[in-house]
């Protein structure tokens, strides 16, 4: 290999810079921020309840329906923040699911974790309920110069088209206006009540 060939991408990198670039391309895919929050969101939402655990003379014991609710919410909420990462095509369905675990937290796990998994989790639903895949670019050449007089680029944009006038009338020329609204009669589309 001599100084003047070029490196190929992925195969002359250091290996982590080509997981870097291939991690950043497979987030950008699917709604991984929506679903990270979510599994932020059932940690804490799990944890707390069983946070004085005594592992020496190994006490561990689900006493209230507090701690099995917690451990089922957070667990779900786990559950569907992967969903997200690896199933994007049910991002709706487990938004409104994160939102909705995150709601019924409150009143069951302490105040859904202390409000920090409430939270998270709620944010994490919105983010997923509200993300759509991306479109990939367009990789139209111009084929066109879109230059306007004197070299200034001359704008194109669709939405300030000139269009024709609609005309009222159908093809042998009598009019098209069926809703009684015309000049000649003196009605202007308001319907009187007498």
């Amino acid at each position: 290999m001599s100084a003047e060939t070029p490196a190929a991408p992925g195969h002359d990198e250091h290996y982590l810079r080509v997981f870097r670039r291939n991690f950043r391309a497979w987030r950008g895919t699917r709604p991984f921020w929506a679903g990270l929050f979510v599994m932020f969101g059932g940690l804490p939402i799990a944890y707390f309840p069983y946070a004085n655990l005594q592992i020496g003379h190994l006490t561990l014991a689900m006493q209230t329906a507090g701690g099995s609710s917690s451990l089922i919410i957070g667990v779900l909420l786990v559950v569907l923040g992967f969903t997200l990462w690896f199933q994007k095509h049910v991002r709706t369905f487990a938004g409104v699911a994160a939102i909705l675990l995150a709601l019924v937290s409150i009143p069951l796990s302490n105040l859904g974790g202390f409000l920090i998994g409430f939270l998270f989790a709620l944010i994490g639903g919105a983010m997923a309920v509200s993300w759509v895949p991306g479109t990939p670019p367009d990789s139209e050449a111009v084929a066109q110069d879109g230059t306007g007089a004197g070299g200034a680029p001359e704008g194109r944009d669709p939405d300030t088209t000139v269009l024709k006038p609609v005309q009222d009338t159908d093809a042998w020329g009598k009019p098209n206006d069926l809703s009684g609204t015309s000049p000649a009669n003196g009605a202007n589309g308001r319907h009187s009540a007498g």
